[in-house]
């Protein structure tokens, strides 16, 4: 099950509507990088691993938090840690 605007909203602790474009495209921009951490195509494959929810909830707090200077290679690195276990394997 997809994250949505008002969990995220929840989360994040944001009451006006006035950021409700914003947390949509950081939801999904979030599910599309933990997609690419874990090498998956499916947002079912990412929301049934055991910490996918909470990773894309994290990315999104980051994004939404550091807007103007976040650093991605930092961000992606925290993900790669959280969702390791899951991580589909390649060579």
């Amino acid at each position: 099950m997809s994250m949505t605007l008002k969990e995220m909203k929840n989360y994040l602790r944001v009451d006006s509507t006035e950021d409700d474009t914003l947390i949509r495209n950081l939801i999904y921009s979030a599910e599309r990088l933990c997609l690419d951490v874990l090498r998956a195509d499916s947002t079912k494959v990412l929301y049934d691993s055991k910490y996918g929810r909470a990773a894309v909830m994290y990315a999104v707090n980051y994004m939404y938090e550091h807007r103007t200077e976040a650093d991605y290679r930092a961000l992606t690195l925290s993900l790669r840690a959280m969702l390791f276990g899951s991580r589909k394997e390649a060579f």
